[in-house]
């Protein structure tokens, strides 16, 4: 008990006097701050919180991109400078400026190609083209007579002029099968 560090031996008489008192001007202390608290807690109840509520006047930024149902729907939005709407399914694009002025734009998605889509693209043009020049062709017959040619007047495409043709244009075919 005597080596605790928290037991200290004072003598009696005036220090122990000093102790009460530094004792009881300590209690005060807390007395007067639990006092305190209990004033700040009343105080915050009575008082009324501060209402701060801010408004826009004017859009962020540039205006951003707004998505919309209908031209209706861009028609009825109030812009300050020039604004995109799209649809929802990104088929439309309407602009609209700030005087009401609306313009509308199809939107359609650009599929890039390789060569091997650009090749395809290319023999599937040509056998187009086949398709129409055998079309074109008239009088297909497997006889050896001579047909009677009859003019015909057609737009000559590099110039502009009509030319007349008096040739024949049948074709004969020949078959060529091997006999055993």
């Amino acid at each position: 008990m005597y080596n605790n560090p928290y037991m200290v031996s004072y003598p009696n008489g005036y220090n122990q006097q000093e102790i009460y008192d530094r004792i009881d001007g300590q209690i005060s202390q807390l007395q007067q701050m639990k006092n305190q608290m209990k004033n700040n807690q009343n105080q915050q109840h009575t008082q009324q919180p501060a209402i701060n509520q801010t408004f826009q006047l004017a859009p962020n930024g540039a205006g951003g991109i707004r998505y919309v149902n209908s031209i209706e729907d861009v028609s009825k939005e109030t812009i300050f400078v020039d604004t995109p709407f799209f649809s929802k399914d990104l088929s439309v694009l309407w602009i609209k400026t700030p005087s009401g002025d609306i313009k509308a734009y199809e939107l359609n998605e650009i599929v890039q190609k390789d060569e091997k889509d650009l090749q395809i693209e290319f023999l599937m043009s040509q056998v187009n083209e086949l398709k129409g020049m055998i079309n074109n062709v008239s009088n297909v017959t497997n006889d050896d007579e001579p047909e009677v040619s009859t003019d015909t007047t057609g737009n000559d495409e590099s110039v502009g002029t009509t030319t007349k043709k008096s040739k024949s244009t049948s074709i004969q075919r020949v078959s060529t099968s091997k006999k055993e």
